[in-house]
């Protein structure tokens, strides 16, 4: 059982969070955006002593790698690899979509709903990507200039359900019966699962040569 260190500072809340197979052990989030690069550290080390945690019995450190805040993912990654070198383990990469829209599949498991997770960029920007709910993405993330039309291809057939912190922005634009505007989130545990999947399939990334996954040249969908 695969006792992983996930950590979280892509969006507006941070997350450091110790768990395993069975679920979540100790978490502890920060919704201080400026304070996250301090806040990583910090809260890994009141985690380790309030719930008798050894930092070498991890098994694997995981980081949500983008897309996202800029600073953000810098400070995610760095944390995340000085302590693969420093203790030997293995690095698990996650894309922030992905696990936004598994938050967003949890929250609306009809199999027959797409889920559309955004993360607002500037002016009428954003990251997203579209996935069914096995997560297999029907278009990739990358970044968009949002019109009226945007997501039309998806949203004449099936219902998409919108998420993140640029919903609000798609929302004031699209009006369509198949739109569907939710303000869920994703947590730890979202990132554990998919950490835990990463583990069990020995998909590591490699130390030396791992990137924060930027997203850019806006260009209209």
């Amino acid at each position: 059982m695969a006792l992983i260190l996930n950590i979280d500072t892509s969006t507006n809340v941070a997350a450091v969070g110790f768990a395993n197979e069975n679920g979540i052990i100790a978490v502890q989030t920060s919704e201080d955006q400026k304070n996250h690069a301090a806040f990583v550290q910090s809260a890994i080390h009141q985690l380790m002593q309030w719930h008798q945690l050894v930092l070498q019995n991890i098994d694997a450190v995981a980081v949500v790698n983008g897309p996202g805040s800029y600073t953000g993912l810098r400070v995610g990654l760095a944390s995340a690899k000085g302590l693969c070198f420093a203790l030997n383990k293995p690095l698990i990469l996650l894309n922030t979509l992905e696990v936004m829209a598994l938050a967003s599949v949890t929250a609306f498991p009809d199999e027959n709903t797409l889920h559309c997770p955004m993360i607002d960029a500037r002016r009428m920007e954003v990251f997203a990507a579209v996935y069914n709910r096995h997560l297999q993405a029907l278009l990739p993330p990358q970044p968009i200039i949002l019109s009226a039309n945007s997501f039309n291809t998806f949203l004449q057939f099936q219902k998409v359900v919108f998420s993140g912190s640029g919903q609000k922005k798609v929302e004031s634009i699209i009006n369509h019966q198949n739109a569907i505007f939710s303000q869920v989130a994703h947590t730890i545990q979202q990132i554990n699962m998919l950490a835990q999947q990463a583990f069990n399939n020995k998909k590591f990334a490699d130390l030396a040569y791992s990137e924060p996954y930027y997203l850019k040249n806006f260009y209209t969908l």
